[in-house]
């Protein structure tokens, strides 16, 4: 299976202006733990995860003032649709994130996240070689 058959092709962009609270609202709504930042005058997009906003607002910060663009993630690793999905999870294990932007011919075609691996490998019987020994407790 490869990234392109789990990741959400639909996704959520913000701009680096919007209030934190505006990208925590809009997420919500949508039901989505990552949102695109795009930032015409930057060199490519960022991203902004529950994990941002959560360190934002433990750190008192007033979501209603504060900015994306002092909280996302700059240094972005991007995925090929054509990745086997082992190879994002290994990545974001590595990397210890959740969420990885799907590039194809330089632009988003779409976000994968953990949960999204997971279902994939769920619904396909667990057969990844990853989940193949693990065990529930």
């Amino acid at each position: 299976m490869q990234v392109r058959d789990g990741m959400s092709p639909v996704v959520l962009c913000v701009g680096p202006a919007h209030t934190v609270r505006a990208a925590a609202r809009l997420m919500a709504d949508r039901g989505v733990g990552a949102a695109i930042v795009i930032d015409p005058d930057g060199h490519g997009p960022g991203i902004l995860t529950e994990r941002d906003i959560l360190r934002s607002v433990g750190a008192g910060e007033d979501p209603d003032r504060e900015l994306v663009a002092d909280h996302l993630t700059a240094e972005v690793v991007f995925a090929s649709p054509d990745w086997p999905l082992e190879e994002a999870a290994a990545v974001m294990s590595r990397g210890g994130f959740r969420h990885l932007i799907v590039v194809e011919g330089g632009e988003p075609v779409g976000v994968l996240s953990v949960r999204d691996i997971l279902r994939c490998w769920t619904s396909d019987g667990a057969s990844s070689p990853v989940l193949s020994g693990a065990s529930a407790s």
